[in-house]
């Protein structure tokens, strides 16, 4: 729309100046003859007089320059300054074109040359026609001058002040002439070549007087024919004629100067008015013209200018309705693309039934182009929402799908678990049941990623505790979750317990954290699980000494972390720190990862005050904990501790007797390592072994109480906070048949690498 006013406005503007452009050459001419042709016209006037003076001076032979001399060079350089003046002003300076710009100061700067000219005569150095030359060159280049001005646009204009100034130059021939006589007279007589240079001036000026006069206008011409008959002329004419029929240029001339002078400055000075009174005419005549043309612009541009005032006003109007309601359309959809149809998009991922005709209404802009953009937008609107109704839907069922085959896994993963846990109890070859543990350990980690199904499906997983749980021992379930959980140290915890509904969540927190550390680090570095006491919690640190992240990885990291991103099935790359992010934020866990001092990576897991709190019981006093994680996953851990010697003196201080049977309230309280320096009050009860190192086997552990030999017939079914189940109790006592053996192993390493050392 602006490009097309602009063309209109341009169009209007063209269209005016070709009209207006008559008219300021017009107001042109009349400013350039005002302030450069009068002032040149004098300044021709007072040269033609000075050249005269000259050669007669120069005719009489007397001292240059005589007073009347001077006073006419003062009055020419009086009138140059006047032209000067005049013809450099800023109104002639813009009135005037390049051409008649470069003839105005040509014909300046030959002004300022007749000084040197006249200096050059007053030394004597210039005859009679070297100093008429050096005059007739100022006033050629006026001439000169005078030729540009007349270039106008108005032909009848143009035509007219032409042929004033053809009837002007005549006038200078004539001038010439007068000079040309003058001098000779004053000398006394002509020379052969001023005699025939009289001839052809005087034929010259009265011949292109005759042809010029023809093309004046009627008052310029009726003028012409009253000078052409006056006396002054007749008498003129006359001597010329004597003048030029006096072959012999050795006798004195036949003429005098007086009856020359008296001939010549009437008829010069009538020629003079006569060609004033033309220029001045012609110049009245043009203002009329500039006038009409004005009148023709006011006319024809400014009607013109009125339709395009009209039309850039009719355009702002149309432009400012389509943009209003482009904007309304513009808002709209940006409304519906940024607020609601992200709502509805999300409820309908929630299960909610949403009215599609009220929270995403059509769009109704009229029935013109704008209209049909804007139902085009609620075609468009309709299909946006229908595939993301299609798309929740189909997330919805990938996150069930993932939740039935994680439960269904979760499932075939604790009967597995039960299946190991018989086959571990029958077994009694030691290389058999190591294989039995490796898949027991196998089993426990699959059981941790269908955990992962079911936290990227948006559920909670189906490990909970009722009680509090030693923070040590949730360490140590994750540990148990960890393929290579030989390589971490675990330092101590301090005596806090872990509330039991976020224990199974953090056992699965840390249990990614820490198989992550173990498996981006190189296999020979270890792993360092600490944990201790803040003002805002309890925080556990994650140290490997791997390779490390780069400062953008970390910064991503955490970012993901903590604001994690919707789960998308193309998102496969990162899904650990997907799974930690959702367990995290379930219980206001905060998680962040920091580059390691010693290389690599340190996890740093800061769990809120209202997770954790003291533990009551010491970690020695197992048996009376209020509730403990299955050993299967505690002796693990325990198994980690750097305790070769401990388990060498457990093992020869070990006699083989038979345990005694637990008690229907629960089962005997697992072995713990023995410390390196304990003193007799701190000895610990050892565990029996059988002759071939394994721990003894109670009969009827796995059965329930009422099931058991020692249980009364009518046993008591009141809930016992001390009562373990079948399962827990079968966990605790494969952890403890996997620890014991691994302790075994080692020290027997050990004894081995001893001389005289016993098996």
């Amino acid at each position: 729309m602006t490009a097309l006013l602009v063309s209109l406005v341009a169009l209007w503007g063209f269209a005016a100046w070709v009209t207006l452009r008559e008219g300021v050459n017009l107001v042109g001419a009349t400013t350039v003859d005002s302030g450069a042709v009068q002032p040149s016209e004098r300044l021709l006037a007072e040269l033609q007089r000075e050249r005269r003076l000259t050669l007669v001076a120069l005719g009489t032979s007397g001292r240059l320059p005589d007073k009347m001399l001077r006073d006419q060079r003062a009055r020419t350089d009086a009138t140059a300054v006047e032209l000067v003046e005049s013809a450099t002003s800023a109104s002639v300076q813009f009135a005037a074109d390049a051409p008649l710009q470069r003839r105005i100061d040509e014909a300046l700067k030959s002004a300022e040359g007749i000084r040197t000219a006249r200096k050059t005569i007053d030394d004597g150095r210039f005859d009679r026609g070297e100093a008429a030359d050096s005059y007739n060159e100022v006033i050629d280049s006026l001439y000169r001058m005078f030729e540009s001005v007349a270039s106008l646009d108005d032909k009848e204009i143009a035509r007219d002040a032409r042929t004033i100034l053809a009837v002007s130059r005549s006038s200078e021939y004539l001038a010439r002439a007068d000079a040309l006589v003058a001098g000779a007279l004053a000398k006394g007589g002509f020379t052969p070549a001023e005699h025939t240079e009289f001839v052809q001036l005087s034929g010259f000026y009265r011949i292109s007087l005759e042809q010029n006069a023809a093309q004046l206008p009627a008052a310029d011409a009726a003028a012409y024919t009253a000078w052409a008959k006056s006396r002054a002329v007749n008498q003129l004419r006359v001597l010329e004629q004597r003048l030029a029929q006096q072959s012999d240029t050795g006798v004195a001339p036949v003429v005098t100067s007086a009856e020359w002078r008296s001939a010549t400055e009437p008829a010069r000075a009538g020629l003079e008015k006569l060609i004033s009174d033309g220029g001045d005419r012609l110049v009245d005549s043009s203002v009329p013209g500039a006038v009409g043309v004005v009148v023709r612009l006011v006319l024809a541009g400014g009607l013109g200018l009125i339709a395009v005032v009209a039309s850039i006003i009719l355009s702002i109007t149309t432009t400012r309705s389509l943009l209003a309601q482009l904007r309304k359309l513009r808002d709209a959809a940006h409304d519906l693309s940024d607020d609601r149809l992200p709502s509805v998009v999300e409820r309908i991922g929630r299960g909610e039934d949403v009215d599609l005709a009220k929270e995403a209404p059509s769009l109704d802009f009229g029935d013109d182009e704008i209209g049909q953009v804007g139902q085009a937008f609620n075609t468009v609107q309709r299909t946006a929402i229908g595939v993301a109704a299609e798309q929740a839907e189909l997330r919805r069922s990938i996150r069930d799908i993932l939740l039935s085959l994680a439960r269904r896994t979760q499932g075939l993963v604790h009967r597995q678990l039960t299946v190991l846990d018989v086959m571990e109890r029958r077994e009694t070859d030691p290389e058999e049941l190591k294989e039995l543990f490796r898949l027991d350990h196998l089993a426990i980690r699959m059981r941790r990623n269908a955990e992962n199904l079911i936290v990227l499906s948006g559920s909670a997983p189906a490990r909970t505790w009722r009680r509090s749980v030693p923070m040590v021992d949730v360490v140590r379930g994750a540990l148990a979750e960890v393929e290579d959980y030989t390589r971490v140290t675990l330092m101590p915890m301090g005596d806090v317990v872990l509330i039991g509904r976020a224990v199974g969540d953090v056992i699965h927190l840390l249990a990614e954290l820490i198989e992550n550390a173990v498996s981006f680090s190189p296999p020979y570095t270890s792993v360092q699980v600490s944990g201790q006491l803040v003002a805002n919690g309890y925080v556990i640190e994650i140290e490997d000494r791997g390779l490390g992240m780069k400062p953008e990885d970390l910064a991503s990291a955490n970012d993901r972390i903590a604001e994690p991103p919707e789960f998308r099935i193309t998102g496969t790359a990162r899904l650990g720190l997907y799974v930690v992010s959702q367990l995290a934020r379930r219980h206001d866990i905060q998680v962040v990862l920091k580059a390691s001092p010693y290389g690599g990576t340190t996890v740093v897991v800061l769990l809120p005050q209202e997770l954790v709190q003291l533990d009551p019981t010491p970690e020695s006093q197992d048996g009376d904990n209020p509730e403990r994680l299955p050993r299967r996953q505690t002796a693990v851990a325990t198994a980690t501790r750097p305790a070769a010697a401990e388990n060498v003196r457990t093992l020869k201080s070990a006699r083989p007797q038979r345990a005694t049977a637990p008690s229907p309230t629960g089962p005997a309280p697992a072995p713990e390592p023995v410390p390196e320096t304990p003193s007799e009050s701190e000895q610990e009860p050892v565990a029996e072994f059988t002759p071939s190192g394994l721990p003894l086997r109670v009969p009827q552990a796995n059965l329930v109480p009422a099931l058991r030999d020692d249980t009364p017939t009518q046993p008591d079914f009141e809930e016992d906070d001390d009562e373990r189940s079948p399962e827990e109790i079968r966990a605790m006592m494969g952890s403890l048949q996997s620890g014991t053996r691994l302790g075994r192993s080692q020290a027997a390493k050990m004894l081995d690498e001893q001389p005289g050392g016993e098996a």
